[in-house]
């Protein structure tokens, strides 16, 4: 599968490549990241390959890798034209300043007119709420997210990191009023992470929102670098040898993540990659780069297919835990397939359907 295999973003029009560029890496202002000719040169094998999807926001790297992707991209028509640029509003660029984050229309409208500065274009194609804002009413950011839209300055709207009943309270208010409803959902997804699959990509599916994975590698876990024979070596940055991330569950991930590498000759974080990319529901992968070969490397990911055994060993060993009511659900619904009772009732009196989840999504 190439770049080039574009795909439409939930119930929209807007076509995406399988991979997005993340620009979080673009800058070195938190102490980590890509230099800025490395950043260019990192769009540049992106865009070669027929890439055309970016995604950043305005708190990464406090503004510079919006202000790398407008100095590389978005001031080249041409350039800017071909590919679908993602920023985000919400986080707070002026500690001290009540109003400099947020969810209200005043925080709404001017993150989305600096944003536009930095990035030197006159329009965003995707904008999305950063995380969930629970002092602002929901009606009213998504009448702010509208009015951005009438006026013109981004295409499509989404949501990324919100609750999934805050989600559909959104959606519904923008349906109810006739304003414009959100075509993305941004969320971590990935083999270790899959709490998700309860709520949130159920609730993205039946809303008409593509769901755009972030760290399908979990900070780096599923590239394998770290097993139960090979823990963090004092000092390490991201993972300390006592991390809540390595423990049992997580270890028998990577085992068997190494073993259908192993089997279809492709490095754990490809095969995770191609995992994630085939899920139902995943529009486009978040994939962050801080050099071309970590980009090309990457990209590989899309010339990987599981085979159904493969896929069906990495569900299994990497299922994750069903929260309530679906853990009850799944109780009734083993009941009613096997025509018992359930609390003194015959289970053919209960109104659900025979169906299963993976059915009815």
């Amino acid at each position: 599968m190439p770049l080039t295999d574009y795909r439409t973003l939930g119930r929209s029009g807007l076509r995406v490549s399988p991979f997005c560029l993340g620009a979080m890496t673009f800058g070195q202002e938190w102490g980590f990241g890509a230099t800025v000719e490395d950043s260019y040169a990192v769009i540049d094998a992106y865009i070669a390959r027929g890439g055309n999807f970016i995604d950043t926001a305005n708190v990464y790297t406090h503004g510079h890798s919006e202000q790398i992707i407008g100095d590389h991209v978005g001031r080249i028509p041409a350039r800017r034209d071909r590919v679908v640029l993602a920023t985000k509003f919400m986080g707070n660029m002026y500690p001290g300043d009540p109003n400099g984050g947020g969810a209200s229309r005043k925080a709404v409208r001017n993150a989305c007119e600096q944003s536009l500065r930095r990035l030197q274009t006159d329009h965003i194609d995707l904008y999305l709420a950063h995380f969930w804002d629970r002092h602002t009413p929901i009606d009213e950011m998504m009448r702010a997210v509208d009015e951005l839209v009438q006026a013109g300055k981004i295409r499509y709207f989404g949501f990324s990191d919100h609750p999934a009943w805050v989600c559909v309270m959104a959606q519904y208010e923008a349906i109810f009023r006739n304003w414009t409803p959100g075509v993305a959902l941004q969320i971590e997804y990935s083999l270790i992470e899959r709490t998700v699959e309860n709520d949130l990509i159920p609730m993205a599916r039946a809303t008409g929102m593509g769901v755009t994975p972030w760290s399908p590698l979990k900070g780096g876990l599923l590239t394998g670098k770290y097993t139960r024979a090979s823990l963090p070596k004092p000092g390490e940055a991201r993972f300390k040898e006592d991390s809540k991330h390595l423990n049992d569950r997580n270890f028998a991930i990577i085992e068997t993540l190494l073993a259908v590498a192993r089997e279809v000759g492709c490095s754990p974080a490809q095969a995770a990659l191609a995992w994630v990319r085939a899920r139902p529901g995943v529009s486009s992968v978040i994939i962050g780069a801080r050099t071309v070969h970590q980009l090309e490397d990457n990209l590989k990911a899309l010339d990987i297919a599981l085979t159904p055994d493969q896929s069906a060993r990495l569900d299994h060993v990497s299922a994750p835990a069903r929260v309530f009511p679906h853990e009850f659900l799944d109780l009734v619904q083993t009941a009613i397939q096997n025509g018992a009772t359930i609390n003194g009732v015959r289970s053919d009196a209960w109104p659900l359907s025979p169906r299963t989840d993976a059915e009815r999504w």
